[in-house]
Formats: structure tokens, sequence, C-alpha cells
């Protein structure tokens, strides 16, 4: 990788690891900042924009508010691992221990939780 990990685009790692995932039928749910994932894979979920003409429908908006509250429960884990602050700067020791250290991070955090 030729970029720091927090200067590449979610949407753009996205796009090129969905290439092992084209196969599966995994449910995407994702945020607005993924707007064209459908192009690459079909069970992605994303909110609905309402455009300049026309507001949004009770069904539309009921939809909008389910899809968030799936999503929050992986957005407060994000923000718990944020803390640790190994996501939330570039990782400057050996990257061959980056996914260790990320996974007792995520071990501790569900200990705390269980």
């Amino acid at each position: 990788m030729d970029e720091a990990i927090g200067g590449v685009h979610d949407f753009k790692l996205c796009k090129e690891s969905l290439l092992f995932l084209a196969v599966l039928t995994v449910v995407i749910l994702a945020d607005s900042g993924y707007q064209g994932i459908l192009e690459y894979h079909e069970f992605s979920l994303i909110p609905i924009k309402k455009s300049k003409n026309r507001e949004l429908t009770e069904e539309e908006k009921a939809f909008n508010k389910e899809l968030s509250r799936r999503r929050i429960v992986i957005e407060n884990i994000n923000a718990k691992i944020k803390v640790f602050k190994i996501m939330s700067y570039p990782y400057r020791n050996r990257r061959r221990r980056h996914l260790l250290r990320t996974k007792l991070i995520c071990a501790i955090l569900n200990a705390e939780s269980a």
C-alpha cells in the first residue's frame, strides 16, 4: 500500500475487497458515503436520499431509520476500538503485528461486554 490507511476512503477499500465478497450473499449495511455500492455488490443497503424535487415518503423514512438502528451497533463498536488509537492514527510499528494487536484490543472489548 502506497498510502496510509487513513488517507484512503472506506469505499475505495471496500471496492477492492468486494472482489472476494462478490460470490457471497452477504448483506452490507452502509451509510450514504457508499453511494454506488450497488454496482459492485447487489446485496447492499444504503439510505435513500431525498431529491430537490420531492421529499421522502413515510416508508422511505422508516427504511432509513431501521437501517440506522441496525448500523449503530457496529458504529459504537468502531468508536470503542478508536479509543485505543490503533485505528485512528497511522500505525508506526511493525506491520505484521498490527492485526495481532487489533485482535487483542477486540478481545478486551468483548471481555468487557460479556
